[in-house]
């Protein structure tokens, strides 16, 4: 009660300027001012006050100096939005909070439910896999495990680490057409690499023997009874032969013969294959196909490491300079540069992947040169990835070195790769052996909570059809041929920028995406609909 009762104070605060004219002998006069008796009216004092012109001369500085404060904080509260009652403004949930603190929260707010929203999954429609072979292949399956007679494919495969894989699972799948035992595949050394590494090396081949079981017997080598037999060598199939192709061009000279030998099989074998073997191909792939010990045990600490942060990025970044030659596009960091590439691209044109009468500013209109380090920046901005997020690079050095990334380290600080994320000592045994560098690379980008690649090829697809396999994981798209008019228009608000590309990127986020509305795309990288189902899905084959 007496703290309700008491008197509340106010303070105001008068500027230096208008004290200072105020003589030390003017306030002594008012000190020396005659006391009034207690019964004096307010009137008479007044009246006796204003005859003073010390007085005087003080209420008017004063009335003066308190209206001047007022228009001052008139003039500022649109401004600073300063609330009229310091420390009592009501907030819209009914505490006390000034309203410029109430913004500040509003525009946090924002900020996070985007950062939210960036690591927001795809829906995936309740896909989930699904391998279900027929009795008719489950009948062949019985009559290859009885069959005495013995048939083996050999096959030698070419390319970096998915290439090599992707043509092991169609080696998978020619050998169950023949009926033949598949030899463990001989990987060829890597022209670009040097990477002389074996099968086992990067590949845990008892579980490749186990998982095939009933599908394809795996030997690691011809028996004694074959070793003097020569194999009959196929070195130039067709693209794209179907399975009565391969039955027709070999079986009988396999059957004589013993033995098969099949070189580059890199799209040899058709994209579109009837069901069964289809489901051969993602059986091989997603599990059949794994990795060896060391290399899953180093990623998955990677990984580990990365997770620990909370949720990262995974980026396919495709800057090295093998990339470029092949694609047929310039690095654009200096005219240097593009000089090595040009040079590199004269001495060894058979590099180039395809379209070689387009130009540089043609290929990259069309979408088929990798984005540059400045370009994911502006992509992974527009869609609003936190700038606290954190990134796991994969890929070789890119060409120009590292300084190459300062515009996405710039704006995304917490960028990480396997040399500075390893510790002292852990990466050694892989070192020089760049197939296996790369698995370690896939396993943290396949576990990351989004990857996103900045240029297509067979990593990329791999990935995208390992995590829809895994439940439809976030994988961003670049729509390159629609958004690089926009990266190139300097004109455009970067709101503005924003909204487009958001726009262009809303079916490219990791949704099911059904393998028969792209009829010739590899099933390892659209599973759907067949090697996926739901529970509305009537393609099941039991």
């Amino acid at each position: 009660m007496e703290r309700s009762k008491a008197k509340q104070l106010s303070f105001i605060t008068v500027p230096s300027q208008i004290i200072h004219p105020l003589t030390s002998s003017s306030f002594q006069g008012l000190l020396l001012l005659p006391k009034k008796s207690s019964r004096q009216q307010p009137l008479c004092w007044l009246l006796s006050a204003a005859r003073n012109p010390r007085i005087s001369l003080l209420a008017f500085l004063f009335i003066f100096s308190l209206l001047g404060l007022i228009a001052i904080g008139l003039r500022l509260d649109p401004l600073l939005h300063f609330s009229p009652v310091p420390c009592a403004t009501s907030g819209r949930d009914g505490s006390s909070k000034p309203s410029y603190l109430e913004k500040a929260e509003a525009v946090k707010m924002t900020i996070e439910q985007r950062g939210e929203e960036f690591w927001k999954q795809p829906e995936g429609m309740g896909y989930r896999p699904c391998l279900h072979f027929s009795r008719e292949y489950r009948r062949a399956s019985e009559d290859i495990r009885r069959d005495h007679r013995r048939k083996y494919l050999m096959v030698v495969v070419s390319g970096g680490l998915n290439q090599q894989r992707n043509q092991i699972v169609d080696a998978v799948v020619i050998a169950r057409i023949l009926g033949a035992s598949l030899v463990v595949p001989i990987l060829q050394v890597n022209v670009i690499w040097g990477d002389e590494s074996e099968f086992s090396d990067i590949f845990d081949l008892d579980h490749l023997k186990k998982a095939l079981a009933d599908d394809v017997r795996v030997v690691s080598s011809l028996p004694s009874t074959h070793l003097m037999t020569r194999p009959v060598e196929e070195k130039r199939t067709p693209l794209h032969v179907s399975p009565q192709w391969i039955r027709s061009r070999y079986l009988r000279r396999l059957n004589r013969e013993g033995v098969l030998l099949l070189r580059g099989l890199d799209s040899r074998l058709s994209k579109d294959l009837p069901p069964d073997l289809q489901k051969l191909r993602c059986k091989v792939a997603f599990h059949a196909l794994r990795f060896a010990t060391p290399i899953v045990e180093l990623g998955n600490r990677l990984a580990e490491r990365m997770r620990s942060k909370g949720p990262y990025l995974a980026l396919h970044l495709r800057m090295e300079k093998d990339v470029w030659v092949r694609t047929g596009c310039l690095p654009g960091l200096s005219y240097e540069y593009d000089a090595i590439i040009h040079e590199e691209r004269k001495q060894r044109p058979e590099l180039l992947t395809a379209r070689s009468n387009m130009t540089n500013e043609e290929r990259k209109l069309t979408g088929l040169c990798p984005l540059n380090a400045l370009e994911v920046t502006r992509l992974l901005k527009a869609l609003d990835a936190p700038r606290n997020t954190m990134i796991y690079w994969a890929g070789g050095e890119p060409l120009g070195g590292m300084a190459v990334l300062e515009p996405l380290k710039k704006e995304f600080p917490f960028l990480y790769n396997k040399e500075n994320l390893s510790l002292p000592g852990e990466l050694e045994p892989f070192m020089q052996k760049a197939s296996l560098l790369a698995a370690i690379d896939y396993i943290v980008c396949e576990k990351s909570n989004v990857f996103m690649p900045s240029h297509g090829g067979n990593m990329g697809h791999m990935i995208q059809g390992h995590r829809a396999f895994a439940g439809h994981k976030k994988f961003i798209t670049p729509n390159k041929r629609h958004m690089l008019p926009y990266f190139l228009n300097n004109s455009l608000p970067e709101t503005e920028f924003n909204r487009i590309v958001k726009e262009l990127h809303q079916g490219s986020l990791g949704q099911p995406e059904f393998r028969t509305d792209k009829i010739g795309k590899d099933v390892t990288a659209y599973p759907v609909p067949e090697c996926m189902c739901n529970s509305t899905s009537t393609r099941i084959i039991l």
